[in-house]
């Protein structure tokens, strides 16, 4: 059942939403060890230790890291039609440039804008300075392989790539969103920007709300499409790459971004262990009574596998109807 109605706060409580301080507390400092931080912070430690475990990801063009090299991002990237530099410590999106085409020194964005050698040089000039990073430390550039959407998702995204957060707690996936990028957040899959949050039913991958701004929305606003319509391939594949995290990385509670590349099925994006809350709007309720489940199943005398986790969540927490 998609839900589009207005979820007032009073009814949020009532189905156990969680709090930033409540995450805080409870759940990232008591589950995830700092010391495993690093691993998730760093994109490119992310992409080495998902590579090493198995994991699909997108595939790296390659890394700047000094301001001698800035200008070698021309020849690097001369046979590849397009290409994304982000900041390694970024987050919230900042500093994730995208170009879908280039040629005779121009390059063009999703949107269309066309820019040059020069600003593609101050980007990565301002990527290292740690102007777009976590603590506004130095960073080095990745340069990354464009993603080619599974074509199941036109009209559900605008001049970007959807991905689809995960709330995986002690390795069993508890809550899910696809994040579609909008023209008012500038093709990027950012809903503080304006991009539109859809939660995802956990047992089907189907939609069951969506949410822009934090309020439901039916259609997405630059296409139309419908999006009680969407539904994800490759669901139970993809929620157990996601649910695998936590043995790749060690953190009990994280947030994993995937994308399903048309040919290369679902990867690792990133990884995150402070995960936003925006995801309980989306979906329309809370985290808390996934989580107390989960704590309350104890420590088993043998850990499930990722495939026999994600059953266990497609059972406990499929949709249900809110009203």
């Amino acid at each position: 059942m998609f839900l589009s109605r207005y979820t007032t706060p009073w009814r949020l409580r009532e189905r156990g939403i969680m709090g930033m301080n409540k995450r805080n507390h409870s759940y990232i400092g008591r589950y995830n060890d700092r010391s495993l931080y690093p691993l998730v912070d760093d994109k490119l430690k992310t992409k080495i230790i998902a590579q090493r475990a198995g994991a699909t990801v997108p595939e790296l063009i390659g890394v700047i890291r000094s301001q001698v090299h800035v200008k070698e991002i021309h020849d690097m990237v001369r046979d590849w039609p397009g290409f994304v530099i982000k900041p390694a410590q970024g987050s919230g999106g900042k500093g994730i440039l995208v170009i879908i085409k280039h040629e005779n020194g121009l390059y063009t964005k999703p949107s269309g804008a066309v820019i040059n050698k020069q600003d593609v040089e101050r980007h990565i000039t301002n990527t290292l300075a740690g102007l777009f990073s976590l603590g506004g430390k130095n960073d080095v550039a990745m340069v990354e392989n464009l993603i080619q959407f599974d074509n199941v998702f036109d009209g559900f995204s605008f001049e970007g790539v959807p991905d689809i957060r995960v709330i995986v707690f002690k390795g069993y996936p508890v809550m899910a969103m696809m994040r579609c990028s909008t023209s008012a957040s500038d093709g990027k899959a950012n809903l503080h920007q304006g991009a539109v949050g859809v939660g995802i039913d956990i047992a089907s991958g189907k939609a069951v709300r969506a949410v822009q701004f934090n309020l439901p929305v039916e259609r997405h606003p630059d296409t139309e499409r419908l999006l009680s319509e969407l539904a994800v391939p490759n669901w139970p594949k993809l929620l157990e790459l996601a649910a695998s995290a936590w043995e790749m990385t060690g953190l009990g509670y994280l947030g994993t971004d995937m994308v399903l590349d048309k040919v290369k099925g679902p990867m690792v994006l990133e990884l995150n262990a402070r995960p936003g809350l925006a995801i309980q709007t989306a979906n329309g309720c809370g985290l808390l009574p996934r989580l107390h489940h989960i704590e309350s199943l104890g420590t088993p005398s043998k850990m499930p596998t990722p495939a026999e986790r994600v059953a266990y969540a497609a059972e406990q927490f499929g949709a249900k109807p809110l009203f």
